[in-house]
């Protein structure tokens, strides 16, 4: 083999030899970085390139509901509508109306709206609260007072119609076996369960005992109790809670 001939081999051989110190060298480096992976290897559109949202905003930006607010039946939303905008009190409405009947005592007072074919002058507007309350004199006759429960203006009063004297009997027996008067049943009442009262009745239970219904509502929740206390000795003859 001539020197020329020797020559052109190795120039022949050193491309590869360069190729192959170089990817050597290449692993090497990779193996420092711990097989570090470029970040252009890295696909451009996969989900885990985007942070996920945590939770779900509503349109306007305030944290979307966490439960359904409970609906309300038809009577505890009459209730809810009624009972804050009667700014006079049972008591109150009660001691004007006996005030309207020379003799009279508290038979029944209840907080009602007012209805719109009222004859009173000048009349109450329609739905308005008001207290309808029934005195009674001495000989068991009614009279009904209509009292406006945001004012306390009193509305013209008359003698019920058709009251027959076994009627009257009857509301003069009960008024003399009431001991107790209609605040000392309310009191009662409100010491078993704080709330409004909305109505207070002179009636007979079941056991014909002579009692004070009172009727209380509860604004957190709009229920009514119902409470029987005896007008004799000032027990609880029943409780009875109304959630519709």
């Amino acid at each position: 083999m001539n020197v020329t001939t020797h020559a052109l081999r190795l120039r022949a051989a050193l491309p590869a030899c360069l190729l192959a110190c170089s990817a050597l060298f290449l692993t090497g480096c990779g193996s420092e970085k711990g097989n570090e992976v470029s970040p252009a290897a890295a696909p451009t559109g996969s989900p885990t390139d985007t942070a996920r949202p945590t939770g779900t905003a509503s349109p306007t930006g305030s944290p979307s509901p966490t439960g359904t607010e409970t609906r309300l039946t038809d009577d505890q939303a009459e209730r809810r509508a009624l009972v804050p905008a009667a700014t006079v009190t049972w008591d109150k409405a009660a001691d004007t109306a006996v005030g309207e009947v020379s003799g009279s005592k508290l038979v029944e007072i209840e907080l009602t709206r007012a209805e719109s074919d009222s004859t009173a002058s000048p009349a109450p507007s329609p739905g308005s609260p008001q207290w309808a309350a029934e005195v009674a004199t001495q000989d068991g006759t009614r009279h009904t007072v209509h009292i406006d429960a945001a004012t306390g203006r009193v509305l013209p009063s008359q003698p019920e119609g058709e009251q027959s004297a076994e009627d009257k009997r009857e509301t003069a027996d009960r008024l003399s076996k009431a001991k107790l008067t209609a605040e000392q049943a309310v009191k009662t009442a409100t010491g078993q369960k704080k709330g409004t009262v909305v109505a207070v009745q002179l009636d007979d239970d079941d056991a014909g005992k002579v009692v004070w219904s009172v009727d209380v509502v509860t604004q957190d929740d709009w229920y009514k109790t119902t409470y029987d206390v005896d007008a004799a000795n000032g027990e609880i003859q029943r409780e009875e809670v109304d959630r519709d």
